[in-house]
């Protein structure tokens, strides 16, 4: 997987994407990054690549000639038109689904912008995708691109040491992850689960398939309607919500 960056901070995206894992996989071969700086592509001996918007309004607009002779500069190097996302807080909502549906390209443009914004035109030539990291407004787009590059990587075959760590944590299967426990057995008088301790793999796997239900209906119950969940199970968390009911309608009297 290649990445590229097109940004007017290049040195932010290379300081925070070349630690940790994803530094270990660069280092590794199985990811590139590259950090385009749009200033490079400025027409003037300032590196200026903002301007007032036409209208009149607050702040500046970056303007379409760098940005695309940056873009331009990719697409002449890897001979075809790689998908463009463009992060923004007007896109759709970034997940794991459209995670791993990205790790799928061989080549991800990452467009990032600063001010109030883009030319409208450049975006409506290059950009393939909006993508929003939630419903907050950051100063540009550099945090966004590294939170998705970071979690597509994760999806790549060889960035995770143990590629079963990707197909089992969180919104795997629209599932959060099960609790996670490690030495000592006992902590605070808190006890590891025993079944944990068993040895007995179908229990275990049993147990934390229950506790990733159990987890998800407490805390994201939106994702239980996309979960593929027995007849059982799905009985079993009517039953758990019937008795969280309870409990507070009990709280709630005293």
């Amino acid at each position: 997987m290649n990445f590229h960056v097109l940004t007017l901070f290049p040195e932010m995206i290379e300081q925070g994407m070349h630690t940790s894992i994803i530094g270990r996989a660069i280092a590794g071969g199985y990811l590139s990054i590259d950090a385009i700086n749009i200033r490079d592509y400025a027409f003037n001996k300032h590196q200026k690549v903002d301007d007032y918007p036409y209208g009149g309004g607050a702040g500046m607009v970056m303007q379409a000639e760098p940005v695309y002779l940056a873009y331009e500069s990719i697409q002449k190097k890897l001979g075809y038109r790689p998908r463009v996302v463009y992060l923004t807080p007007q896109g759709e909502v970034f997940h794991q689904t459209m995670a791993k549906e990205l790790a799928k390209e061989k080549d991800l443009v990452f467009l990032c912008g600063h001010y109030e914004g883009i030319d409208e035109r450049v975006l409506d030539e290059i950009v393939t995708d909006y993508v929003s990291i939630g419903d907050y407004v950051l100063t540009g787009g550099e945090l966004p691109a590294m939170v998705m590059m970071d979690s597509i990587s994760r999806m790549v075959p060889g960035v995770l040491s143990n590629q079963e760590s990707g197909e089992t944590e969180s919104f795997a299967e629209n599932l959060l992850e099960y609790s996670q426990y490690s030495r000592p057995e006992e902590w605070h008088g808190q006890k590891v689960p025993p079944v944990l301790l068993s040895g007995h793999h179908a229990n275990i796997e049993a147990w934390r398939r229950e506790q990733s239900i159990l987890r998800t209906a407490k805390r994201r119950p939106d994702l239980l309607k996309k979960a593929d969940l027995t007849n059982k199970e799905w009985s079993q968390v009517r039953q758990w919500k019937k008795e969280w009911k309870a409990a507070e309608t009990e709280a709630s009297d005293k």
